[in-house]
């Protein structure tokens, strides 16, 4: 990621950066943030560096963030955005429960194996029982909170349809982007060879099939 963002606006001679400047600033930081968050760690990370990387001062750090851990939940805010399709409502559109499923398990899995969430997974297992206000940050600023509940209305809307039958459906929806990611995600850490784009499309067949084949009809989930 560039660190240095150019600036072609006009020289100011003290006083308050414009409006411009006040955007490049925060981005330079976020940019240097998430390099050495991603790289070395949260712990490890000190303010200071952040600072000095960035070639800004702890005075303009600071009116720009509260702290390390309000600048890391930017951080993740910024890095789920980017990871986000533009439009989301047009996702769970379809003609077929299985076709609607069968595009949000390819987005999702693509998501959850790109680099930056990868980095970001490794951060959050080594660094949460020292720094458990991480876990916190990531329930409020990540996506799969959003994704559950989505899902959930998408199971509850087509509860009624054919011979599905979801007595639970916010369980379902849970056990789904667990069936959907977990495997090749470990396989993508190192636990295992990582899957080829061949695997990963039957992975995601499969996995598709096998959760409505085990939800159709009626089940013994309690709520």
């Amino acid at each position: 990621m560039k660190h240095d963002v150019p600036d072609h606006s006009p020289p100011r001679r003290g006083g308050r950066p414009s409006q411009l400047q006040a955007i490049q600033i925060r981005e330079r930081i976020l940019d240097v943030a998430t390099d050495l968050f991603l790289a070395q760690g949260y712990g490890d990370v000190s303010i200071e560096m952040i600072a000095k990387r960035a070639g800004i001062s702890k005075r303009t750090f600071y009116h720009r963030f509260t702290g390390k851990s309000d600048l890391f939940g930017a951080v993740v805010h910024r890095l789920i955005g980017r990871l986000r399709p533009p439009q989301v409502a047009p996702l769970f559109e379809g003609v077929t429960l299985e076709e609607i499923l069968q595009r949000l398990a390819e987005i999702i899995l693509r998501a959850a194996l790109s680099p930056e969430a990868l980095a970001l997974h490794r951060l959050m297992i080594s660094e949460t029982v020292r720094f458990p206000e991480l876990a916190t940050i990531m329930d409020t600023e990540g996506s799969k909170k959003e994704a559950i509940e989505r899902i959930t209305a998408l199971l509850q809307h087509h509860e009624h349809s054919g011979n599905n039958a979801f007595t639970n459906a916010q369980f379902a929806a849970e056990q789904f982007l667990q069936m959907v990611i977990s495997v090749p995600q470990q396989r993508a850490l190192g636990l295992g060879t990582p899957m080829t784009s061949a695997a990963l499309a039957a992975w995601i067949d499969n996995t598709v099939k096998f959760f409505l084949n085990g939800w159709r009809g009626n089940n013994c989930i309690k709520h």
